[in-house]
């Protein structure tokens, strides 16, 4: 039986733009476990909206992001290994929703992004920070372990030595130092008005090239070195589709492509 979704996560979708909402003001947006099952669950149903091209990672509320896991709720369940168990799978699920959506996804991190926050964060494509964020992954505080996945994440934005550095202080650090060191790719004021500047630009251009864009990093990140048969034929397949035709078109004519959704 499939558990209720949270009221505490929402989903939005405005044509193109569909937009995930932390709801949680109270907690500073803490994930407990409904949150965590709940989260894989909207980033499917985005995905599966017809004409969404983008999703937006944030917070109901201006001046959050996500404080974490809820705390309280690890102290009165962490002793039961199905909860556990549960909750690590919940976790993971979140995160490879995030990671692998074949949409690209920006965060909008306008506060504290801390723990299992921050891991929301790292698996999106692109984060804006607003000077009110802080940045920080924090088990070493509680004697827990971040999960490999998320490890790998961090690793692949600011390189081993941040990440050790982040990882064993469980220090907080401000968004200016976080986009020094890679971990927020854009520092902005109003991050919600950056959003919009960023996605009108995403979506003037070819979704298709996004889409192909998007699983050809995620290949390099995992490791894929050269190309196979796979990559090669999308890129010969590529100049047979509808968005090259369109964008030769459309650069002919010195007008804006349309591109197909």
């Amino acid at each position: 039986m499939t558990a209720p979704l949270s009221p505490h996560v929402r989903l939005d979708v405005d044509g193109p733009v569909a937009r995930l909402l932390l709801d949680r003001p109270d907690k500073r947006n803490a994930l407990d476990q409904a949150m965590w099952e709940t989260i894989p669950r909207l980033v499917q149903q985005a995905v599966a909206t017809p004409g969404v091209r983008l999703l937006r990672l944030g917070s109901a509320h201006p001046g959050l992001f996500c404080a974490g896991a809820d705390i309280a709720e690890f102290a009165a369940c962490s002793a039961d290994p199905r909860w556990r168990a549960r909750n690590q799978a919940a976790i993971r699920a979140t995160q490879l929703a995030l990671s692998r959506a074949p949409i690209p996804v920006i965060a909008l991190v306008d506060g504290d992004c801390v723990g299992g926050g921050c891991g929301l964060a790292l698996a999106a494509d692109i984060r804006i920070a607003s000077p009110r964020a802080r940045f920080g992954i924090t088990p070493s505080k509680l004697g827990l372990v971040y999960p490999l996945h998320d490890t790998r994440l961090l690793v692949e934005l600011v390189g081993p030595g941040h990440a050790r550095r982040l990882l064993y202080t469980g220090r907080l650090i401000p968004a200016a130092e976080a986009h020094r060191i890679g971990l927020a790719e854009e520092l902005a004021d109003d991050v919600e008005l950056a959003g919009d500047a960023l996605a009108a630009e995403m979506l003037a251009v070819s979704a298709f090239t996004q889409r192909s864009t998007r699983a050809t990093v995620r290949r390099i990140l995992e490791g894929q070195a050269d190309d196979d048969e796979a990559s090669t034929t999308l890129f010969d397949e590529a100049f047979t589709g509808p968005d090259f035709a369109e964008g030769v078109s459309a650069f002919l004519a010195k007008r804006k492509p349309r591109f197909p959704a």
